[in-house]
């Protein structure tokens, strides 16, 4: 019981970052966008950050690509007055609650019982009873 108080506190805090994550890239460039939108130069970004004005530009292509370290990430943040938050969610807008149900199902059913669940899992009780329907069966 307390796993799944657990799951579903992650989850309604998590919320903001499953709806951010229906964006193809949400992040790709953001620290470019951010810079650029609060008027700050490459050579204040240097300074603030004790690297070479060649080295932000580098940051930021690497943040684009993804390549990126966290801890450059977010003294590039810290440099320009902001933080970096940044959540880990589910795939296809589903919860952590969905997942770990889908999960508890396999293990029950056994993971070739469960084919029908696909990426989309099991979901809802009709489902859940037609699946074990067909494994006693």
């Amino acid at each position: 019981m307390e796993r799944k108080l657990l799951l579903r506190k992650l989850d309604k805090e998590m919320r903001n970052y499953r709806l951010a994550a229906r964006e193809k890239n949400p992040t790709n460039g953001l620290l470019r966008a951010v810079r650029e939108a609060l008027r700050i130069p490459f050579k204040e970004m240097s300074e603030r950050t004790g690297v070479g004005r060649k080295a932000v530009f580098e940051l930021e292509e690497r943040e684009e690509t993804g390549a990126i370290m966290l801890r450059s990430l977010g003294r590039m943040a810290e440099a320009m007055g902001c933080k970096v938050v940044y959540g880990v969610v589910p795939l296809n807008g589903k919860t952590l609650e969905d997942l770990a149900e889908e999960r508890l199902w396999r293990d029950v059913l056994g993971s070739g019982a469960c084919g029908a669940c696909g990426a989309g899992g099991v979901s809802g009780v009709g489902k859940t009873a037609e699946l074990v329907g067909k494994k006693v069966a």
